[in-house]
């Protein structure tokens, strides 16, 4: 499985959603998650790619799209 399906299967688990939302498209505006769901989704992300990742990031501009979770991934991982 890819990085962005990875990703993907994330957002629907915490969402409980089935969707598959656009690498662009904001997680939060388009209610798909709320900010109650970003640590569940964030505590999932550190599980599946290895990281820790600091209470001062928690903060949803930084994994508003896939497209910014994958950014911080990359600039984050081992």
């Amino acid at each position: 499985m890819d990085k962005r399906a990875q990703i993907v299967a994330i957002i629907q688990k915490v969402s409980g959603k089935a969707l598959a939302p656009d690498a662009a498209e904001s997680l939060f505006d388009s209610g798909l998650l709320d900010s109650f769901a970003l640590p569940d989704m964030v505590g999932e992300i550190e599980k599946v790619f290895s990281l820790k990742i600091p209470d001062s990031d928690l903060t949803p501009r930084k994994f508003d799209t896939i497209e910014r979770i994958e950014q911080y991934i990359e600039e984050h991982g081992n």
